[in-house]
């Protein structure tokens, strides 16, 4: 009988051995991430608000370390930045999979959730950034957040989520013209509607989940799976000539 062949690791995409910090990894996307990244041999340190869900995604991945804290908090951010060079030695890259998906009218639009939504996808996005960045100045290392085609398409009654995400793409691109010198590279992954525990209560709507299929090329929501490829790419040696990029994993929503 013939020997099965052992499986070959592509060295322009891998991440074994390397050391990853993700934000939001107890959400539908984050979750999902950090699976994939666990199955290719790397270390991972997870934080989330949700404790509940952070624990479920732990109890997959027995060898990350996972810990309670909240992203727009500059201390604990440090924090969870030092834990990981405690545990680890060092951070080869991060990962922002956390934010908030508001919807409403503008004219009848919550203040203080239009504030809550910038502050958890824009300026929890900018200290997450600069906390990892400043342990990166010596040895370079990769930022991705997960934005959105809203940074891209006008969806009606997504006025805080888009000006968010929009403020995003932006960010990167200008945080890569000035880490680009120490060789951090940053980037995003703007992916199409995808059903997670953040749009399931949308999507519950039959007419809102048709709508949004409906507005997509390839005719279907995105999964979280469509996104670890790029992902993967971004994180490895295939990507290092690539930064302040949103690429867009949409099947071919920013096309409409």
């Amino acid at each position: 009988m013939a020997r099965k062949p052992e499986p070959v690791t592509d060295p322009l995409f891998d991440v074994a051995g390397k050391t990853y910090l993700i934000a939001g990894a107890g959400g539908g996307l984050g979750g999902v991430m950090a699976e994939a990244l666990h199955e290719r041999g790397a270390k991972l340190v997870l934080f989330d608000t949700d404790e509940a869900a952070l624990e479920r995604v732990a109890e997959a991945i027995p060898d990350a370390l996972a810990r309670v804290a909240d992203m727009n908090n500059q201390a604990a951010l440090a924090e969870m930045v030092q834990l990981t060079r405690d545990r680890f030695g060092n951070i080869d890259g991060a990962i922002n999979a956390a934010g908030l998906l508001p919807m409403a009218a503008a004219t009848t639009f919550d203040e203080a959730m239009f504030r809550e939504c910038i502050d958890v996808n824009l300026t929890a996005a900018f200290l997450f950034s600069r906390t990892v960045a400043g342990q990166m100045q010596d040895s370079g290392g990769r930022i991705v957040h997960i934005a959105s085609v809203s940074s891209f398409v006008a969806n009606p009654e997504y006025a805080a989520y888009a000006g968010s995400k929009a403020g995003l793409a932006q960010m990167v691109r200008v945080l890569a013209r000035e880490w680009a010198p120490k060789n951090i590279l940053i980037n995003a992954i703007g992916p199409a509607l995808t059903e997670t525990p953040l749009t399931r209560d949308y999507l519950s709507d039959p007419d809102f989940r048709s709508g949004a299929i409906a507005a997509i090329p390839m005719g279907r929501l995105g999964e979280a799976d469509d996104l670890i490829g790029t992902l993967v790419l971004l994180l490895s040696p295939g990507g290092g000539f690539i930064t302040g990029q949103t690429i867009y994993v949409d099947g071919g929503r920013t096309l409409v």
